[in-house]
Formats: C-alpha cells, structure tokens, sequence
C-alpha cells in the first residue's frame, strides 16, 4: 500500500523555517523523505537547523531572505531547480496598541505577511506549470478572522488578507492543478509568544482552552503535512483550525 505522507523525492520551500511553528514544519517534511529549503532572515540560525537535520539523515539547507522585499522574494524562489510545495509560515507581529501603529510597523506586516505570499506563489508558477501540479501552504491565524487580540489590529488585518488570498488564489490557480490551502493555529507554544518561561500564564492560557493544553508546533505541522499530501487532494481554498477548541461558542 503506498505511503500518503511520504515526500519522497518533492522540494519543500518554508518561509521562517527557523524557529518556532515554521521549524515544525520543516521537521516533519525532512522526516517524511522531502527535501527541505528553510528561507529565513535568520540566515545563521536556519543554517544551524539545517545543519543539524542533515546530521541526522534529513535533506535540508538554508538561504537568506527579507520577504519585505518583493525583489529578493522572487530570487529566493527562482534559485530554486524544483518545487513542490510551499509553505509560508514567516510572519511579523510586533505587538503594538491601535493608536500607535507606525506607517513603518504597518507596512512591513503587511509585505511579510501578505505580500510575500503573492510574490513567492507567482515566482513558484513557472516551475508549477511545468510539473503539472503544485501546493501552497500558508500558516494563517484565528486572529482576524475569527477572534480580535490586542495590539494585534494590523497583524489582524494581515491575516484576513491571507484567508482572502487562499480563497480566490485556490478559484485562479485550479486549471494549473495548484491547491492552496492555510491553517489556522490558536495559542501554539513557541517563542514567538514571549511567555514560554511564565509558567503560570501559559497554565492560565491552557485552561481556558477546551484541550487543556497549549498547542505546539508539531501541531501545525501535522496540518501542513496533511494538506500538502494526496489524501488532501481534493482540498483547495480552505483554512483548518487547530486551536484545541479555543474559538468553538460556549453556551
């Protein structure tokens, strides 16, 4: 019987693939057989990830990118010979109350986490034409599109972009056979979050959750993993929620 989740022989590109829910990704694509490309703007860092997974048997490398730059976002994509899927987790969200959003803060949440995506998945369509078939992946969020957050109202307002672009992207790109498809992660422990060592409030955050648990990068990853392979292939412009039950109405 042939193995659904195996990647074999495919090229998966991960934006922000260095740290956090983005290195999840990256692990769980490496240990099913894929070879991996981290883009990162920490360039050292991703070069330790991959470093250390090529130790261990995986295939993985690293290249510098700011997805700020629309231009660089093409280069990284072009030096590539081959891609199957590609995943942008990269995202940017300084925590900043409404009234004191700079045009500067703006502005690169928006091109980090909205632009790039246009520009990566129109740089990968020639190598998607030519095999016939391709994946976009994009980590999304529940904030903007179903719950608020302070301080968060221009990442917010970024990720309901993304939703909109998975939507028309996957109506566009369907007569290329491109799936497009995102994931919704809730209250994920990651660095990214800044309270990993507050033990207290993470137990406070996990008990307001159905799950009773803060999810995790491997989480996400398991998403990614399943959207990406065949059994998901009659899936496109969709967003899967893994929030352990987080945004469900309580009555």
């Amino acid at each position: 019987m042939p193995n659904d989740l195996d990647f074999s022989g495919q090229v998966v590109l991960v934006t922000g693939g260095a740290q956090g829910i983005g290195l999840g990704i990256v692990q769980a694509f490496a240990q099913r057989g894929a070879r991996v490309v981290i883009a990162d703007r920490l360039l050292e860092q991703a070069e330790t990830v991959a470093t250390g997974l090529c130790a261990q048997g995986y295939q993985v490398e690293a290249v510098g990118v700011d997805l700020a730059q629309a231009e660089a976002v093409f280069a990284c994509v072009q030096g590539l010979t081959q891609l199957d899927i590609l995943v942008h987790n990269a995202g940017y969200f300084p925590l900043t109350a409404f009234a004191d959003i700079t045009p500067q803060i703006l502005q690169r949440t928006l091109a980090v986490n909205l632009s790039a995506l246009f520009w990566l998945t129109q740089a990968a369509l020639p190598m998607f034409r030519e095999q016939g078939r391709g994946c976009v992946l994009v980590t999304s969020s529940v904030t903007g599109n179903r719950v608020g957050y302070p301080g968060l109202s221009h990442y917010a307002a970024s990720k309901a972009g993304v939703n909109g672009f998975i939507r028309n992207a996957a109506l566009e790109l369907a007569p290329l056979n491109v799936r497009v498809n995102g994931v919704e992660p809730g209250m994920i422990a990651t660095p990214a979050m800044g309270n990993l060592g507050d033990a207290a409030l993470n137990d406070s955050i996990a008990s307001r959750v159905p799950l009773g648990r803060l999810g995790t990068a491997a989480d996400i990853a398991g998403a990614m993993v399943f959207l990406a392979s065949d059994l998901a292939g009659y899936i496109t412009g969709q967003t899967l929620v893994v929030d352990g039950g987080s945004t469900l109405p309580e009555v």
